[in-house]
């Protein structure tokens, strides 16, 4: 299947020169719609953000030292936090009153770039306070995401099921 794209570069109102790209897609799947192609091969594109992510974003990619061994530590630790970020996502639970709206953040948090993430989750300033038989944490600021996090804390407290 080709797709043709014709596309206006432009320069403000402008138009400069028309751009034409073709767009080549390979299947034996002859009962799908070709808009149903386009969609799956498009869905299946995001795999580049996330090699994009691990290189920039974690920086698996970026050697800090110059031997072997600690170059792969440095890599398996970078992937760890990688697959934390996923992990929460997919714990974060999405069937209750409200399921709509914890869908949207579910696949906001798996999209998320991981700058993002650790910005907006991990890194939150917090007093830990040690009382008689217990821990308090004091969450110290507020952003749009603390919910979520505190919507993943709880699915904590029960046992996972796989």
């Amino acid at each position: 299947m080709v797709l043709r794209k014709n596309l206006s570069v432009e320069k403000g109102q402008q138009v400069l020169f028309d751009d034409i790209r073709y767009f080549f897609y390979i299947t034996n799947d002859r009962t799908s719609s070709p808009a149903a192609i386009v969609e799956g091969a498009n869905g299946r594109c995001n795999q580049e953000n996330l090699n994009e992510q691990l290189k920039n974003g974690v920086q698996a990619m970026r050697m800090p030292t110059d031997t072997l061994v600690s170059n792969w530590a440095y890599m398996v630790m970078a992937s760890l936090a990688w697959t934390f970020k996923a992990w929460f996502a997919l714990l974060l639970r999405q069937d209750r009153r409200w399921s709509a709206k914890y869908q949207s953040e579910k696949q906001a948090v798996l999209k998320m770039e991981f700058k993002t993430f650790r910005n907006a989750i991990i890194a939150l300033p917090c007093q830990i306070i040690k009382t008689g038989r217990k821990i308090v944490y004091r969450l110290l600021s507020w952003n749009r995401w603390l919910v979520v996090l505190l919507r993943g804390l709880e699915m904590l407290r029960y046992p996972l099921r796989c």
